[in-house]
C-alpha cells in the first residue's frame, strides 16, 4: 500500500487519481477478476420487485430500524433514447485535457472507465450495438458478452484493445497505465479523454461529453433531458418519505471494503458517495467529520461519525464475511448502525456508476433506507455468514 499512501500524503491530483493508486495495488473496486458473478450482477432472476410508491409505508424512525437490506434495481436494463442513432461525422472535439480529437468513425467503440458509466452512457445514446469491448466495471446486462479489455482489475490491456480494432476510444484518467492510452494514440486510434469526476451533478455533463465525441449531440440532448427529469422526479419522491426535520434524518457512512486484501476505506466529500447520501436526504457523516475523498477505516473515525446506516458494495460486504464480518471491522460494532446490524449493500456495478440508471439507483437506495419492506425479500450479501 506504500504507493497509495504516498499518493494520499502528497495531496496531488483528484480523489479519483488517488483512488486509482489504491486500485492498481489492490485490484477490483468492482467485483472480482473476470466476468461479473451472477450473485452480484444486476438484472438476474430473483431481482427485487418493488412496491409502487403510493403503497409504501416509510419507517417511522429510519435511524433505529434493525437489520441489513440489499438495495436492488428491479430492472437493470438501460433503455436507449433511440434504436437508430445517426452520428454526424466527422466529429471534432477538444477533450478535458485540451487535446483536439477528430472522430471519423463510430463503427467500433470502446468506452472505458473505473465506474462503468461511459459504456452505459454510450448504450443510452443508442450506440450500444457498436460497443466492441468492456472494462471490468461495465456490468449492465446487454454488455455481459462483450470481451474484457482490462486485466488485473482496472489496468488497460493494450494488446486486447488493439485486437478489437477500435475506431474510437472514450476514457478518463481513472484507468491505467497511461502509457497504454498514449500507445493507442500513437497507433492512430482517436482517444477522447472526458472528465473523471462522478457524482449526481456530473451525470448530464458526462452525456454531453460522450455525445459530442460520437457525433450524436441530438441524442445526447434527449438523453440528458430524460435523465434530468428521472432524477428530479426521484428526488421529489424521496422528499415525500424522508423526515422533514434534519435531526430525524439517518446518519449514513459509505464503507469500501476488500477483505481479501485487508483494504477498508471511508468515502467522504468528493468521492461521489457523498452526493448519493445527500440526494437521499440523509446526513453524510464522513463529510460532516471532515473526511475529504477517502480515508482508511479506523475505530476513532467510526466512533466520531456515529452512523445509523453503513452503506457498502455487495462484493465488499461479501468479501469481509457478510454482516457478521463487517461487525468485526474497527469501530463498526460500536456504532448505532453496528448495534442495529443496519447495513445497506448494493451491486458494485450500480451504486457509484452515475450513468443512465442513476434515478433507479436512488430509488433502490431510498427504499432500502426508508422503506425496506417495499423491496421484495432478498438475502443481503453474505448476511447469513
Amino acid at each position: 500500500m506504500s504507493g497509495a499512501t504516498r499518493l494520499m500524503a502528497s495531496g496531488r491530483g483528484t480523489v479519483q487519481r488517488a483512488l486509482l493508486g489504491v486500485l492498481l495495488v489492490v485490484p477490483m473496486l468492482i467485483g472480482g477478476c473476470g466476468s461479473p458473478t451472477s450473485a452480484s450482477r444486476p438484472g438476474q432472476p430473483g431481482a427485487s420487485r418493488t412496491v409502487p410508491w403510493d403503497q409504501v409505508r416509510p419507517l417511522s424512525d429510519p435511524r433505529s430500524h434493525s437489520g441489513p437490506t440489499t438495495a436492488t434495481v428491479a430492472d437493470a436494463d438501460i433503455t436507449p433514447v433511440t434504436s437508430s442513432a445517426a452520428p454526424v461525422l466527422p466529429a471534432s472535439v477538444t477533450d478535458v485535457q485540451g487535446t483536439k480529437v477528430t472522430v471519423e468513425s463510430t463503427d467500433r467503440i470502446l468506452a472505458l472507465d473505473l465506474y462503468g458509466s461511459l459504456a452505459a452512457t454510450v448504450y443510452g445514446l443508442g450506440l450500444g450495438d457498436r460497443l466492441v469491448g468492456r472494462d471490468q466495471s461495465t456490468g449492465f446486462p446487454a454488455a455481459a458478452k462483450l470481451p474484457l479489455v482490462t486485466s488485473g482489475g482496472h489496468q488497460l490491456n493494450a494488446e486486447a484493445i488493439l485486437a478489437l480494432h477500435p475506431t474510437v476510444l472514450i476514457t478518463d484518467t481513472t484507468l491505467g497505465p497511461w502509457d497504454v492510452v498514449l500507445q493507442l494514440r500513437d497507433s492512430g486510434v482517436p482517444v477522447v479523454v472526458v472528465d473523471a469526476k462522478r457524482s449526481l451533478d456530473t451525470v448530464g455533463a458526462l452525456v454531453d461529453e460522450v455525445s459530442a465525441a460520437l457525433g450524436v449531440k441530438a441524442e445526447g440532448r434527449e438523453l440528458r433531458d430524460r435523465l434530468d427529469k428521472e432524477i428530479a422526479a426521484e428526488q421529489a419522491q424521496i422528499a415525500k418519505i424522508a423526515p422533514a426535520e434534519a435531526a430525524r434524518r439517518p446518519r449514513v457512512m459509505f464503507l469500501y471494503a476488500r477483505g481479501q486484501a485487508g483494504v477498508y476505506y471511508l468515502f467522504g466529500k468528493g468521492s461521489g458517495a457523498d452526493s448519493l447520501i445527500r440526494a437521499l436526504r440523509a446526513v453524510d457523516v464522513a463529510s460532516e467529520a471532515g473526511i475529504n475523498g477517502f480515508t482508511p477505516l479506523n475505530a476513532e473515525a467510526m466512533a466520531k461519525a456515529k452512523p445509523d446506516v453503513i452503506m457498502m458494495m455487495s462484493e465488499g460486504l461479501r468479501s469481509v464475511g457478510g454482516v457478521e464480518g463487517a461487525l468485526r471491522l474497527p469501530g463498526v460494532a460500536q456504532t448505532p448502525a453496528g448495534q442495529h446490524r443496519r447495513i445497506v449493500d448494493m451491486s458494485d456495478y450500480q451504486v457509484l456508476s452515475f450513468g443512465p440508471l442513476t434515478a433507479q439507483v436512488l430509488d433502490a437506495l431510498a427504499r432500502a433506507v426508508y422503506a425496506p419492506d417495499s423491496l421484495a425479500p432478498s438475502s443481503p450479501a453474505g448476511a447469513a455468514s
